[in-house]
């Protein structure tokens, strides 16, 4: 019996885990709901911790190298330790709320390219920690960013791509260790720029909105990056005309530097 045990602390007839979420759509500052199922292997065994987290997997640059990484930015620790009978199937139900600066993975319901952020699972046994899948989830823009992507949008502005890099932007609230970039191709209009990247910085009261404008190189010049931000409550957003605003703001930025 004392080998069955051991063969099951290190797998051999042991637990199995399975995470399923009720609902895969949700927005920064809501909470994905959701159920892990342990099914006990051939042998009881002794839980020592269950934990849910969401996981990204974000690009890392150092020195001259870029690499990706998964970052865990949020974590819920799910009771504590317990036994685990053979055979027995053990539901524990969490809540784990999304933190507002979450990047977004879908606009109007198409996934935008190179995100992955997820819910992953970590089952204690034995001091020996097993890291189940990732179950994916889809973020949703909350309503005030998608006023602003929508203002892109009737600007003309294409979508390019988007990622996430490990860093801080400065002068905004960020608290995560990484951002999102949203990355549009400009329409004629805009002549001189290459590229805009869109971050937001969001927390439960208000979201900096930053912009990189990247100028096209000249003839005789090389290109240029200019960032510009500015701050825009979660509540008073409407009545703004954001893809005036917007025109307005890279019009007067793109001037003073002859851009266009």
């Amino acid at each position: 019996m004392a080998f069955k045990k051991l063969l099951a602390s290190l797998g051999a007839g042991g637990a199995s885990v399975e995470t399923v979420l009720h609902e895969v759509n949700v927005v920064p500052g809501g909470v994905v709901q959701g159920e892990v199922r342990i099914q006990g292997g051939s042998v009881n065994q002794r839980i020592e911790g269950l934990s849910v987290g969401l996981q990204a997997k974000v690009e890392v640059e150092s020195g001259d190298e870029e690499y990706k990484q998964n970052i865990e930015f949020a974590m819920s620790r799910l009771g504590g330790a317990f036994e685990l009978e053979a055979g027995a199937v053990h539901a524990v139900p969490f809540g784990l709320e999304i933190p507002w600066e979450t990047p977004i993975t879908m606009i109007d319901g198409q996934p935008l390219r190179g995100m992955n952020i997820g819910v992953t699972t970590e089952l204690a046994i034995a001091r020996a920690v097993d890291s189940g899948d990732l179950d994916p989830i889809h973020v949703h823009p909350l309503p005030v960013q998608k006023a602003i992507l929508d203002a892109f949008i009737q600007l003309g502005f294409r979508f390019k791509s988007a990622d996430m890099e490990r860093g801080h932007v400065r002068g905004t609230r960020q608290r995560l260790p990484f951002y999102q970039e949203i990355e549009f191709f400009p329409p004629q209009q805009y002549h001189g720029l290459q590229q805009v990247e869109l971050t937001f910085v969001a927390d439960d009261q208000a979201m900096d909105v930053v912009l990189e404008m990247d100028k096209k190189p000249g003839l005789f010049s090389e290109g240029s990056d200019t960032f510009r931000s500015f701050k825009v409550g979660l509540n008073d957003y409407q009545g703004t005309d954001w893809a005036g605003y917007l025109n307005q703001w890279l019009s007067e930025v793109g001037s003073k530097r002859n851009w266009f």
